[in-house]
């Protein structure tokens, strides 16, 4: 065959331009992360610097089967389009070979439907609700944090310590709060027959009427109070509670509250006694935590959040499968991924095979105004692996496609 010479240049152009975009593809394990930046960032600014963190460490030591890390995200302004439009531009222009992220449970599942749609592995780090791994689980999503009904049971036994037949809850009128509020109604009922429900108000994310809500609650005269709401809603609300005296002589169960992110902006109005999941940075001696704590000191100045552990260790995790897997073929990091262990900051964790959660626990304590600081104290970690379904009850919630 004879080709002619002004063929010649263009060829040439083509096969230099394709093994250039080729040898870049070989180059570096692309990761697209999709997050709400601008809604949430007391938790994921300090989120994103754990993911930072995490990428450098796997980078200074040469990467991971000879590939370096990249990490691309995306801002989904708290709206589910917005964050599969996030996702697709990332497959399709940044080329990425997984993605990963979400915060708000709605988004979460936006993103595992999209996972499912498009046939590509994604990690959601935060999003809680139930639904990413059970009744809504399909086999390309996994999910590393407790789950919304993890971390209800490893409160509502503290609950039924307080032996209080009265409760009312609040919690965000959105898939998290109402999963939460659920839960905890079922888990506490068939625990204790004569319990009463006396109120129940879903307040729009982000939009409390803080003084309309606390004064319907004191309305109700609850013997205890369960709390789902985070963030500045959380804030609102205890400083309204305490202008009122909402939570004089009333226990209160609160989901999050103990999260450093929170407690540093409640600052001096921080409640004590309040019962909580949380992280208590300052006093988790274990050698995994110690030298996380040391490196994030180090590389920020600051203290780490559970932002921090969550970004940190969604990364590190996604470092594990593609270890495993040997590849960024799709199918294999999901082999890889089911069953995987992973180093964490809080110990071992286990990607379960049967529905794909981690079994990254939660910590159990009370808060504490320590000097004008919320703290968390008394702090015991749940394993998250007693607190999931059976391998048989998760058969009846899902069935991995």
């Amino acid at each position: 065959m004879t080709i002619h010479r002004a063929w010649i240049a263009p060829l040439l152009m083509l096969w230099t331009s394709t093994l250039t975009l080729s040898l870049h593809a070989q180059s570096s394990f692309k990761i697209g992360e999709i997050n709400s930046y601008k809604a949430q960032p007391a938790f994921l600014e300090p989120y994103k610097k754990g993911m930072e963190l995490a990428i450098e460490e796997i980078n200074a030591s040469g990467g991971v089967n000879g590939r370096k890390f990249e990490l691309f995200t995306r801002e989904d302004n708290a709206n589910p389009g917005d964050a599969v439009r996030a996702a697709e531009e990332l497959l399709t222009r940044e080329g990425v070979d997984m993605i990963a992220g979400a915060y708000l449970s709605n988004i979460g599942l936006a993103l595992s439907d999209f996972a499912k749609q498009r046939k590509v592995f994604y990690l959601a780090g935060e999003p809680l609700t139930d639904k990413m791994v059970w009744q809504n689980g399909n086999r390309y999503t996994f999910r590393l944090r407790a789950s919304t009904y993890m971390q209800v049971s490893m409160l509502v036994p503290e609950a039924l310590k307080m032996k209080k037949k009265r409760w009312a809850l609040v919690y965000p009128n959105y898939e998290y709060g109402q999963s939460a509020a659920a839960t905890f109604k079922q888990l506490l009922k068939a625990n204790q027959s004569d319990v009463e429900f006396v109120a129940e108000l879903a307040p729009p994310l982000g939009k409390l009427d803080a003084g309309a809500v606390t004064q319907a609650l004191a309305d109700a005269k609850p013997d205890a109070i369960f709390n789902v709401l985070f963030g500045a809603d959380l804030t609102k609300f205890v400083r309204e509670g305490q202008t009122r005296g909402l939570f004089t002589g009333r226990e209160v169960v609160s989901l999050l509250t103990g999260e450093p992110e929170y407690l540093d902006a409640l600052k001096d109005d921080t409640p004590s006694g309040w019962v909580v999941t949380g992280y208590p940075w300052s006093s988790l001696n274990t050698p995994e935590h110690s030298a996380f704590l040391l490196a994030y000191q180090k590389r920020y100045n600051d203290y780490p959040r559970l932002g921090s552990v969550v970004g940190f260790t969604m990364i590190k995790s996604i470092a594990q499968a593609y270890k495993k897997a040997g590849s960024n073929d799709t199918e294999k990091l999901m082999a890889a991924s089911r069953g995987m262990v992973v180093e964490s900051p809080f110990g071992k964790i286990t990607f379960r095979a049967e529905d794909q959660q981690s079994t990254m626990g939660a910590f159990v304590g009370k808060t504490k105004n320590d000097n004008g600081k919320g703290v968390l104290v008394d702090a015991k970690y749940m394993d998250g692996a007693k607190f999931q379904p059976t391998a048989d009850e998760v058969k009846k919630l899902r069935a991995l496609d």
